[in-house]
Parts: structure tokens; sequence; C-alpha cells
């Protein structure tokens, strides 16, 4: 499973947020920490056997009580790190997007990040994704596995499952669940952006 991390805290203009690694690094918000507790909360009736984060905080915040409840360490895949975002990092991106900067529009109209200044090329984050990906899966063969990650890295994932257009699956809501299963022969398309535990009141 492909869990996006929940709502990170809002880029205020002119206040860059930390980076690691090069990335943008926010906490998440007091709404994605309400987010968290709720997939958390579906996922442990779900037979997980093993939790992955990235090295960025709004993964490991968005999948600490799904460890807590579950007894597991949180294990760190560094690989499934979102998008590098080059001269957009730190929130910029956000701001952009915003503001319907051409680049912006010309990286949605052609499907690339890369189109971005210094941005990550396409191809180096899809093998990157694709590798990081396997070697999940063939650590844990036969086994239930909740990948904490990042929007970029689940839509590159399903792409690349699906073979389809680039930015076919860009979008997934926060703290949404998307199923992938990982056999020797194929990478399979099970669920997109499941958000059913955020819809429901209370």
């Amino acid at each position: 499973m492909l869990v996006r991390h929940g709502e990170s805290e809002a880029y205020q203009d002119g206040s860059l947020f930390p980076l690691a690694g090069g990335h943008g690094d926010p906490p998440l918000s007091s709404a994605g920490r309400a987010q968290a507790r709720r997939v958390c909360a579906r996922l442990g009736r779900s037979g997980v056997d093993a939790i992955y984060v990235t090295n960025l905080r709004r993964t490991a915040e968005t999948a600490a009580s799904l460890a807590d409840q579950l007894g597991l360490d949180l294990q760190v895949e560094a690989d499934l790190r979102e998008v590098y975002l080059g001269d957009w990092e730190g929130g910029i991106f956000r701001k952009m997007v915003a503001s319907g900067h051409p680049i912006s529009q010309r990286m949605f109209a052609e499907e690339r990040w890369d189109v971005i200044p210094n941005a990550e090329p396409a191809a180096a984050f899809a093998d990157r994704v694709r590798a990081a990906i396997g070697r999940i899966a063939v650590r844990h063969p036969g086994q239930r596995v909740a990948a904490f990650t990042h929007g970029g890295v689940i839509g590159q994932a399903l792409a690349l499952a699906a073979r389809s257009r680039p930015f076919a699956f860009v979008g997934a809501e926060n703290a949404s669940i998307s199923r992938l299963v990982i056999t020797a022969e194929a990478w399979i398309v099970r669920g997109y952006n499941d958000t059913a535990h955020l819809d429901r009141a209370g």
C-alpha cells in the first residue's frame, strides 16, 4: 500500500521550509495530524506486516500512530522521497502552481517535473521509485507493506504499473491509500486515492 502523508504546514511567502537533503521538509499541520490518526486507525485493521517512511518528516509523523498500534518499527526507504523540485524547493513550488506560473503550466501540459529549473530528471525519478519499490517487495514476499510516501512518488509508481501517461495518477489526496500488488511478472494497480476513512463524520 502506498499512503500519502497528511497535510503539511502551509507555505508562507518569503519563509522557506527547512530542507532535508535539499528537499522541503515541513511538519504536518493540525489538520494533517488528524488525517494521520484516521488513516492509521484504518490501516491498523488491515494486516500490515511492515511500515516504511521516507527521510522527510511528514511521512514519519503520519505513520507514527500505526507503528505504535502494531508494535512495528518505521523503516526508512529514502528513495521513496518526493521528486526533487530544484529551484522550486522549500515551498516555492506551491506558490508557483497557485499563481499559474508559465513553467507550472508547461509542467502539467508536458507531464514532467523536470521543466522546473534544476529539478530531478524524469528518467532518474522513475528509476529510483522503481528500484525502491522493488527492494521493498524483495524484502517482504507475500506480506502487506504500508509505505508512507508522497504524491509525486505515488503518481510515478502507479504510472509505471499501469504504463500510463506520466501524470495520470498525480493528485492523490493527503492521507489517501493506493494499492499495488507486486509479482515477479508485473506490478498491478488495485486501488487509487482511497479516502473513505477521511469521509466519515466524527
